[in-house]
């Protein structure tokens, strides 16, 4: 470690953008000092969307959802990921 970086209490998050806005890192650390860390319980971000399907699609949607005893719009988030190739997420 180079020197302490100390840190303001900041009013807003405005301020705190300008505060690091100007902060060189590199003038604090070393890459020595870094650490890996994984955050195993952090859920991604989701967005709520609106999609229109026809009737007899959502219908089919539903009946195959029910067949595995899951709620259709997890059903449907579990066959965009398979199809996209995305791991597969906790319903």
């Amino acid at each position: 470690m180079k020197k302490p970086l100390k840190l303001p209490i900041f009013k807003n998050e405005d301020e705190e953008r300008k505060f690091w806005d100007k902060v060189n890192l590199a003038d604090y650390f070393e890459p020595s000092d870094f650490k890996r860390v994984s955050f195993p319980n952090l859920k991604p971000s989701s967005k709520t969307i609106s999609l229109r399907l026809p009737e007899a699609l959502l219908d089919t949607i539903k009946i195959e959802a029910n067949k595995r005893d899951i709620p259709y719009q997890s059903y449907i988030k579990m066959k965009l990921s398979e199809a996209f190739g995305f791991p597969r997420q906790q319903t």
